[in-house]
């Protein structure tokens, strides 16, 4: 599980960086809009990752307590 929040800091830039050129690609190379969207999927896929990982942080077992 991801605990540093500098990786977390990381994942997440590298989640919006992948969704912006993503979101850039589609719209500037018409030609090819596939390209953009892999890179938008990829960014889609870690947000979605980190989101998960953070749900489950917070959620406590009843052993926890």
């Amino acid at each position: 599980m991801i605990t540093d929040p500098r990786t977390k800091r990381i994942l997440r830039s590298l989640s919006f960086s992948l969704l912006v050129l993503g979101g850039l690609l589609m719209i500037l190379v018409l030609e090819h809009v596939w390209i953009g969207v892999v890179f938008f999927v990829l960014g889609l896929g870690v947000e979605i990752v980190l989101v998960a990982l953070g749900r489950r942080k917070q959620q406590t077992s009843p052993r926890d307590k």
